[in-house]
Order: structure tokens, then C-alpha cells, then sequence
């Protein structure tokens, strides 16, 4: 089973959940850094503005599609009669979060 689509469905919808939710407080108390005054979130904003961090705004999308995706995939799985499908909503839940980060690495290089 460990080699099967479905099965590899699984481990990313996990993993990105995982990933986005070590993710979630950072971005909790960066957003509240504004709070804080202008100043403080322009020192933040200033920081974000670092090849590094862009990568890993990229990588977050990423991760944030493939969740999105796989959530989808699960859902169908669960409601829909067409089980064999399954590789096929692996296989499209990959694409659209491929795509989804390649439009935002496009959208961060102009």
C-alpha cells in the first residue's frame, strides 16, 4: 500500500497540515506587529523583502495549495460513488498546486 497514489495523497495532505500549522503562529505575530505601530511592521515588511524569506512565502502557497487540494481530494473520495478515480484526484490535486506556486514564484519575480 506504502507505493500506492493514494497512499502518497495522504502523507502530503498530512505533512502540509502539519507544516502550515508550525507556519500559522509566526504569521499570527507578524500580522500583529502592526498592531505594535508602523514602524514596527515596516522593520517587518523591510525583512520579508529577503530572497529567503520569498522562498518560503513561495513554499507556504505551495504547501497552502496542496492542503487546499488534497482537502478536495478527500472530500470527493468520501461523497462521490467514483472510487476509481482516486489516482487521477492525486494526480490533479499535485497539478493544481504546482500550478498555484509556479503563478505566485511568477507573480513575486516581477
Amino acid at each position: 500500500m506504502r507505493g500506492h497514489t493514494g497512499y502518497w495523497a495522504f502523507i502530503v495532505h498530512r505533512v502540509s497540515g502539519v507544516l502550515l500549522v508550525l507556519f500559522l503562529p509566526g504569521h499570527f505575530i507578524a500580522l500583529g506587529s502592526a498592531l505594535e505601530g508602523a514602524a514596527e511592521f515596516d522593520a517587518f515588511l523591510e525583512w520579508t523583502r529577503m530572497p529567503a524569506v520569498k522562498f518560503a512565502e513561495w513554499g507556504i502557497v505551495v504547501l497552502l495549495a496542496a492542503h487546499l487540494a488534497g482537502g478536495l481530494r478527500v472530500l470527493a473520495l468520501e461523497f462521490l460513488p467514483w472510487r476509481d478515480w482516486q489516482k487521477t484526484l492525486a494526480a490533479l490535486a499535485a497539478a493544481v498546486s504546482l500550478a498555484v506556486g509556479l503563478a505566485f514564484a511568477l507573480a513575486l519575480v516581477r
